[in-house]
This record gives C-alpha cells, structure tokens and sequence, in this order.
C-alpha cells in the first residue's frame, strides 16, 4: 500500500523531491545505529514533524539530512545529491542549499544582530555589500524585527533571538529548512509566532522538518508527522 502511495505521489504532482531515503541506516561517528530501514520522503513546500522520545535518532537524521553524518545502506538524496557517495569537499555547497534553525539559537554572542547576518551572508559568497544588506532587511521583515539590528543577542528575548536565527537560516533562499526543537526553549506565544513564520516559509515552497516534542504545535499546525523509535521511523 506505501508503494502504491509513493508512485501516485509522483505521478499526481509537479513538485521536487528534496529528501528521498529510502531504506537507510542512520549511525553515528563511531559506527552506532541509531535508525534503520529508514524511508524518507519530502517534497518542496511540505511542513514534516519528527517526534519521538529523547535518544532515538532525531537529531541524528537532521545531522544525516545536512550530511554531517554519512548514511549507509539503501539511498539516500538531498537536493539531488547522493549522499553516500557526496564529497566532504562538495559539503559545504549543499549546505548553503539548506537552512538549519537551533533550539539554543547559536546566535555569535559578541556581535550585533547585523553582524550575525551580514557574517553568514559573507560566509556564502555574498560579495556586493549592498546586495547583503537589502537581503537582510527583507529577512528581518519577514521575522518582524526589522527595528533589532543594532541590538546584541544578550538584548533580545528569547523568542527574538530565535526569530533571528531563523531569519539567518533563510538568508541564501533555502530549498529546505532543518529545525531543531526550534520552540522548546520559548514560551507558548513565543512558540506560535515562531510556527507562524515557519510555515509561511512554507508557503513559499521551501520544505521544512521540524523536530519537537510539542504536540499542541502539531495539533494546531497540522503537517507530515513521523515517529523515531525502536529503531525505526514511521510515518503517522
């Protein structure tokens, strides 16, 4: 019946496949695996949930999506990249494909909210200072922070600070957008501004999978939801 699924998939939609596991194992460096059998897929502009207890692998399948982690067995592509036969040198260009959000922010302590954006923005090629800056206030915009850009990390609250990091995550126009718990550190208002942002990102036709516990966030927000567990991922 999955099968079956998966090709009515294809066959009834123009959109691109932006994670496609198929029968994948998730380990760690040292060779641990954590997932097995795992079968992933995800389309541009679909909003995917990952939930399951804490130690089953979630995280380590965004680490695996990102390719900082090397999958093994079955296939496995992002963004039309094979990731069991991706070049670490060719890491770094897949990267700037993705946008990756954080549950603690990771937010550079030291330097205005600008600063923070205009180094990412640098840190991808973006030369022309006047092309980085118009990039940032569109970003900033769209999170609703567009008066924090002379403000510290330190003077924001948490919830802006997330807002930020988002916003840092989506400055080079992601394909997809790998969130980490990204409300698990804010309160329920915070939470929902944040959900609110994310799925207009996903309006926009960028792919978002989202880790968290929060199952109010899943219920009010409804999406793809997948389960890790005994070594597995399912789909709910």
């Amino acid at each position: 019946m999955r099968e079956f699924a998966n090709f009515a998939r294809e066959i009834y939609t123009d959109k691109i496949m932006v994670i496609d596991f198929q029968n994948v194992n998730i380990c760690l460096h040292n060779g641990t695996e954590l997932l097995q059998d795992v079968c992933l897929r995800v389309e541009e502009g679909e909003f995917v949930y990952v939930i399951g207890q804490v130690g089953t692998g979630k995280t380590s399948l965004l680490r695996t999506i990102d390719a900082e982690l090397r999958p093994k067995e079955g296939s496995a592509e992002v963004l039309g990249r094979d990731l069991l036969k991706l070049k670490r040198r060719h890491v770094p260009a897949l990267r700037r494909e993705l946008g990756i959000v954080f549950q603690d922010f990771k937010l550079l302590r030291d330097r205005t909210v600008e600063a923070n954006l205009q180094f990412a923005l640098r840190a991808t090629g973006w030369k022309d200072k006047n092309e980085r800056r118009e990039r940032i206030d569109e970003v900033m915009e769209q999170v609703g922070l567009a008066d924090k850009l002379a403000k510290f990390p330190h003077e924001l609250s948490g919830g802006e600070q997330q807002r930020v990091a988002i916003a840092r995550a989506i400055l080079n126009h992601p394909k997809l957008v790998l969130a980490d718990e990204p409300t698990g550190n804010l309160d329920h208002e915070n939470a929902e501004n944040i959900m609110r942002i994310l799925f207009g990102i996903k309006e926009k036709g960028t792919a978002v999978v989202m880790v968290t516990h929060n199952k109010h966030l899943i219920e009010a927000h409804p999406g793809t939801t997948y389960l890790c567990g005994e070594g597995t991922l399912k789909a709910l």
